[in-house]
């Protein structure tokens, strides 16, 4: 049906709880990959071999730099408020005993969400990122799995992120709150051309 001219067309909003309700009676089915940002549920693009493959590299590496200072989570929600928890790729969250068992983490948890986006671009940095700059997530990587391009948004303000900049695959990455480690993407996980093949 089509809308017409001076027509209102108000859209339902989901709660977390709804959105939880909906997989426990089956509307959501357990194979479905799905996330509720503000309200709405959207599909996530389907997850290629390249985007696996750096999410994988990326949380080993995380991993090896954080040691005992983070938690690497990976494809996990991260409930932001009543209408939205995303599953980022990587989430490097505030170390605790209970591991989260108790609940999802929320923003004060988090300390670096990494989304690697290789047909996403467009959609992880025009949603998801001011999304989580209104949320105070201090550090967001957008990594363009084509490219090797990281987007790296640092100091969250409303309006979005004051500082950002373009890390190529060669340039050097590494998360502010860990201090002074960093490496290269074309370091973490080489391209064919890279390893002489």
């Amino acid at each position: 049906m089509a809308t017409l001219p001076g027509d209102v067309v108000t859209r339902h909003r989901v709660t977390i709880d709804d959105y939880h309700r909906m997989a426990a009676v089956g509307i959501l089915g357990a194979d479905d990959r799905v996330e509720l940002l503000d309200g709405e549920v959207f599909d996530m693009s389907p997850i290629g071999s390249l985007h696996a493959a750096l999410v994988r590299a990326l949380a080993r590496w995380l991993a090896e730099v954080a040691g005992e200072r983070a938690i690497v989570a990976v494809q996990d929600p991260l409930r932001l408020d009543g209408a939205s928890e995303p599953q980022p790729d990587i989430t490097l969250l505030h170390p605790r005993s209970d591991f989260y068992a108790s609940a999802h983490p929320g923003p004060a948890d988090a300390i670096l969400i990494v989304e690697v986006a290789e047909t996403s671009l467009a959609y992880d940095l025009g949603v998801k990122v001011p999304l989580y700059a209104r949320h105070g997530i201090p550090e967001v990587w957008v990594i363009d799995a084509a490219t090797r391009t990281t987007h790296r948004f640092l100091n969250p303000t409303a309006e979005g992120y004051a500082e950002q900049c373009a890390v190529p695959a060669h340039g050097p990455l590494g998360c502010a709150a860990l201090g002074g480690t960093s490496r290269s993407l074309a370091a973490i996980l080489p391209w064919p051309s890279d390893q002489g093949s």
